[in-house]
């Protein structure tokens, strides 16, 4: 599919088809302005279909071999090498990402494929034999299973990629897939899904339907044949649709706030430069961004200034300059948003050092610094281009900050204090914690998600297969 047919097509993918909308949805060009495509806006009754589909197809899918799996989910990754320029040029106009984030999320997406394919030959079970008394000679043939269909709904930051992580392995253990992207980014998922639709999976193995969450969302999400639900998003998203689902398996990873906190002893030059990764990065729209830096009171004024230091390196421009460090925002909402926590924080007697200035959905990088601890900007998720540096005198004080709230996906300690990084990586209320450096999540190889409002289970390559797996015992 060229970027000029996902123009034309506006069509969802289901039972093996490719089936015509009457409705659309524009999608904004966020590298010039205007509508560069548009895809199909499903129905109900599409989406419905979608889910039969994938219901139909679940003997299907749970018959196929370690073997064919493999070869579906290697010939999936060559085929978004194959459009890597296509694709790469899509999540710059519709995520509104630099050029060089464009092709690096391409190459991430195929990856976590090949690795779920790697992953996909050590599923495989064990053989347990009777140790306890009167089962003596007992035998167990413990074998894994696909749970049968995985609704999988993706976000905006990350189109290409957390797609991949949560079909890739869905694809892996044998399940059926019915796939739901971000109605502001849309179009690399509809490239995907004509990758896979060439790769010969079963009529219905994966569906793809685009289109309004308050239109389709609860539709999907409440259908009781659908055995799991994948969802990357906010935490209101992902309680609403835990509310619809009912008992299914639910495998989430939802909103972050996480916090960095720098002592000392700490190399002040490494941890400036995470923070100003972590805090800028895609303009701070990542689940994992840094939201928010504390700042031992000893070294909180020179961390400031090498933050500052940091900030020329992370400034926006134009989307196809290899250059370019940051982008857009994704919406004016998330934009007004950002504007409005940064003048809560000032209003509260926080320091705007630098930055902050807005043209259109644009934000220029800012630096807040002797935020208190009552602005809100500490404690809200923010996904904006903010860093946010706060005072703390001691240890505890650092730690009730950082657990203060609903949120726990990431956080960071820098210390050269093994112990104290230790002590604070166990007492730290997430569900990972980066010592030196900023969070990231990468291919999937260390699982990943949250506690509290932040999530369920654990996102990785082989722990997501792992999710969409049921346990089967045969015993003799």
């Amino acid at each position: 599919m060229t970027l000029e047919s996902v123009h034309q097509r506006k069509e969802n993918f289901v039972g093996g088809e490719w089936v015509p909308s009457a409705d659309t949805i524009p999608v904004e060009d966020l590298a010039d302005g205007g509508v560069f495509a548009e895809v199909a806006a499903a129905t109900p009754e599409q989406a419905e279909a979608a889910v039969t589909a994938a219901h139909d197809a679940k003997r299907a899918m749970r018959e196929t071999t370690i073997v064919q799996r493999v070869e579906w989910l290697n010939a999936i990754a060559d085929g978004l090498v194959a459009r890597k320029d296509e694709l790469a040029g899509v999540i710059v106009r519709e995520a509104g990402k630099p050029i060089s984030s464009g092709r690096g999320e391409v190459d991430s997406a195929a990856e976590r494929f090949r690795r779920a394919a790697e992953e996909a030959r050590n599923n495989q079970g064990e053989f347990i034999e009777g140790t306890t008394s009167g089962h003596e000679g007992w035998q167990a043939i413990v074998k894994p299973q696909p749970i049968g269909t995985v609704l999988c709904v993706t976000p905006y930051n990350y189109p290409l990629a957390t797609t991949a992580l949560q079909v890739a392995p869905a694809l892996a253990a044998g399940n059926s897939v019915v796939l739901k992207p971000a109605t502001k980014t849309p179009v690399s998922g509809a490239i995907l899904a004509e990758v896979i639709a060439e790769a010969g999976l079963p009529e219905g193995g994966f569906n793809f339907v685009s289109g309004e969450a308050s239109d389709i969302g609860d539709v999907l999400a409440g259908d009781d044949r659908i055995n799991a639900i994948a969802l990357t998003g906010s935490s209101g998203a992902g309680k609403h649709v835990a509310r619809e689902s009912g008992m299914v398996n639910l495998h989430m990873e939802l909103g972050g706030n996480a916090p960095a906190i720098v002592f000392p002893d700490a190399d002040l030059e490494s941890a400036a430069a995470d923070s100003a990764k972590g805090s800028f990065k895609y303009a701070g729209q990542r689940c994992s961004a840094i939201s928010r830096v504390l700042a031992h009171d000893e070294i909180h004024d020179e961390l400031v200034e090498r933050i500052e230091a940091q900030m020329d390196d992370w400034q926006p421009g134009d989307l196809f300059d290899e250059e370019t460090a940051i982008g857009p925002l994704i919406s004016d909402d998330q934009a007004d948003w950002v504007e409005e926590l940064i003048d809560d924080a000032v209003e509260k007697g926080a320091t705007l050092v630098r930055g902050g200035e807005r043209d259109g959905k644009t934000i220029q990088p800012a630096l807040l610094a002797d935020v208190p601890h009552d602005a809100r900007i500490l404690h809200e998720e923010q996904f904006g281009p903010v860093a946010v540096v706060a005072r703390f005198s001691d240890e505890d004080e650092a730690l009730g900050i950082a657990n203060g709230g609903d949120l726990g996906l990431d956080a960071a300690v820098f210390t050269a204090d093994h112990d104290r990084a230790m002590r604070l990586a166990d007492a730290i209320e997430a569900g990972a914690v980066r010592i030196n450096g900023a969070p990231s999540h990468g291919l999937g190889d260390i699982p990943f998600g949250g506690v509290k409002d932040s999530g369920i289970g654990r996102e990785g390559i082989g722990y997501s297969i792992e999710a969409f797996t049921t346990t089967k015992s045969i015993v003799l």
